[in-house]
């Protein structure tokens, strides 16, 4: 009796395992989108690894990505990523101010991702809680499914889909016009020729859509967000101080 019952449990563990999406792979491809350090490219072509094996679609903008930064040394990759997300940025990588703006939302989801970073004993370092990086390693981490599949539909998605449409031509234009006039910088060739984060961006933006594909949130889409009813739902769900 007793080994049947171990098997049973045994099963139901194993069956358990299988229903729950595997996203382990996101804490590795946080590391697209971190300030490049020393060991940046072993991790890009970790990534490039990734997606070329399980996301061919996306391997193929990733693979431009990883074209230019395997061809830049480490100075160039500093200073197009300090471009990118630094002074005057094309987007922002905080999640809650590409959605919200300055909207007393965003400090409402600021919180509460402060809270679940919390519960999965994750260090944001010197970046926000609802920084695209911890963001990615809180679904990577998180046991809570209903929580990431809504966090995934409801924010990430569109976050990167608004992400994209700040690297279009007429938007990135404008900020060097405002970048030279502000500052007579000297604008470098990679930025008035398009600048290849927007292609890591795509990359992400297949993955997500391809592992949340069947993803149905009972809230329903982005817009519900905007009502109090949906921001309290989703805002003040209990969590671990």
């Amino acid at each position: 009796m007793l080994k049947v019952t171990l098997d049973l449990d045994l099963k139901k563990n194993q069956l358990e395992d299988y229903n729950m999406k595997n996203l382990k792979h996101y804490n590795l491809l946080s590391e697209l989108f971190r300030y490049p350090s020393e060991n940046f490219l072993e991790k890009l072509l970790e990534c490039q690894s990734l997606v070329d094996t399980n996301y061919p679609e996306a391997a193929l903008q990733l693979q431009i990505f990883t074209d230019y930064m395997s061809n830049c040394n480490a100075d160039e990759r500093e200073e197009i990523y300090t471009k990118s997300f630094d002074v005057q940025p094309i987007c922002y990588l905080d999640l809650g101010y590409v959605i919200f703006g300055e909207d007393y939302k965003r400090g409402a989801f600021l919180l509460h991702m402060q809270s679940e970073q919390k519960r999965i004993n994750n260090d944001c370092g010197f970046d926000l809680s609802d920084n695209i990086c911890n963001v990615f390693t809180l679904m990577a981490k998180s046991d809570d499914e209903d929580f990431v599949n809504e966090l995934t539909v409801e924010i990430i998605i569109p976050a990167v889909k608004k992400m994209i449409a700040e690297f279009q031509s007429a938007r990135v234009d404008l900020k060097l016009k405002v970048l030279k006039k502000l500052h007579k910088a000297i604008i470098q060739e990679e930025l008035n020729q398009g600048n290849v984060y927007k292609n890591c961006f795509e990359a992400i933006l297949i993955v997500l859509e391809t592992d949340f594909d069947d993803v149905v949130v009972k809230s329903g889409n982005l817009n519900k967000i905007e009502n109090q009813e949906h921001h309290d739902s989703f805002f003040n769900k209990s969590s671990v101080n």
